[in-house]
């Protein structure tokens, strides 16, 4: 596939918008990428949107745009699949701009890309060089894309990353099916597509706060109620959450509970501009929830760590695995990881093993456990034997 640099369109105004949307109509598929910031932000803040499939290629210039709605009625169209590599973050802020909807069908090319032996989240620069033979510039990696006008070169990287991507997108899609395993990414796929992944309700954003087990009575209910408030106040300012109070801060007002923004002022860790301009609500909340009974939290449950015998047997699944993986040409940390070997090896491999690994290696790992079979060591590999 030619890798020559077709003439782009630069789409900043609506009616551009509404001409390459009607030119994506019923296409089968469109490799998509994004340029955004989020350091200074609560919300990525978008700022361009590539797009190629076939001769057309086009940067939509999310800032020059105020109505976005064709690009996203063009995104959630179930006919046309989205090929996208490392979809998270780009999800993400789809999921945003559609007020809560997520684009599906996906086609994830570093999802994808294990299952034909390369590395498990391989990044698309060296996914690029490895598939494609093509080194990409590194020149633009830390560029502003909120500066207005754009670069020619800055658009050309940002191009790159569609232009490439569609290839990718084609070549590894093509030997998956040659291989019978594009169904295996199915389930891959539809975990990212759902919406639940994106949603975070404020409510319960103290349940990402590291060693939160560790906080009783109105301690652990300060912490819930200031993480709910942090998170409401930085979506209404659209300002990055840590930029009002890091979590170590949060936890060390919530263990302290001063009672007045003096007490608050000898906490260290709190800038200045936020105490002043939120202190008095910051003891309000502390006040009223030390007196609130706190939600339950999650039960701490301790790693247990495997016995010899587990962790002998741990090991010889593993080294079965690898030969399977050579076999399939399959990267064995996709094929099965360490921990989903502790589970063969600490409940039953028909608890571990599901969907597409199935049959691939279910039998296999419990003839090992059961002792039915052993494996054996020949100069050309290792192979199963009856014991």
């Amino acid at each position: 596939m030619s890798t020559a640099r077709p003439p782009h369109l630069y789409v900043d105004s609506p009616d551009k918008l509404n001409e390459l949307c009607t030119k994506l109509a019923g296409k089968p598929y469109i490799a998509i990428d994004t340029e955004f910031l989020r350091e200074r932000t609560y919300r990525p803040q978008l700022c361009l949107v590539q797009i190629k499939v076939d001769d057309l290629l086009a940067c939509v210039d999310t800032q020059a745009i105020d109505d976005l709605s064709p690009l996203t009625n063009v995104l959630l169209d179930p006919s046309i699949t989205k090929v996208l590599h490392a979809a998270s973050q780009d999800l993400e802020i789809f999921y945003i701009l559609s007020k809560g909807k997520v684009p599906a069908p996906i086609f994830d090319t570093q999802l994808a890309a294990p299952l034909l032996g390369y590395n498990e989240q391989i990044g698309y620069g060296n996914l690029v060089k490895e598939m494609l033979g093509h080194e990409l510039s590194k020149a633009h990696t830390r560029a502003d894309w909120t500066r207005r006008p754009l670069p020619d070169k800055q658009i050309e990287y940002a191009l790159d990353d569609v232009i490439y991507l569609e290839q990718l997108y084609h070549k590894i899609h093509a030997q998956l099916e040659d291989r019978g395993r594009l169904e295996w990414l199915a389930p891959e796929f539809a975990e990212w597509e759902d919406p639940k992944k994106y949603d975070q309700p404020a409510k319960q954003r103290w349940l990402k706060i590291r060693n939160i087990q560790k906080y009783k009575g109105p301690a652990l209910a300060c912490v819930q109620a200031l993480a709910e408030w942090r998170e409401i106040k930085a979506r209404e300012l659209d300002l990055p959450r840590n930029w009002l109070m890091k979590d170590d801060v949060l936890c060390t007002i919530a263990q302290m509970q001063p009672d007045s923004i003096d007490e608050l002022s000898h906490i260290r860790g709190l800038d200045k501009k936020s105490r002043d301009r939120h202190g008095a609500q910051i003891t309000d909340i502390v006040k009223k929830a030390r007196t609130q009974t706190p939600e339950p939290a999650p039960a701490f449950v301790k790693k247990k760590k495997l016995n010899a015998i587990a962790l002998a047997q741990v090991s010889l699944l593993n080294a079965w695995v690898h030969h399977r993986a050579s076999e399939l040409d399959i990267n064995a940390a996709i094929l099965a990881s360490p921990k989903l070997l502790e589970k063969c090896a600490t409940s039953t491999p028909e608890e571990a093993l599901k969907g597409w690994r199935e049959p691939l290696l279910l039998s296999d790992l419990k003839a090992i456990l059961d002792g039915d079979k052993a494996i054996q060591s020949t100069p050309s590999g290792l192979k199963l034997v009856a014991s």
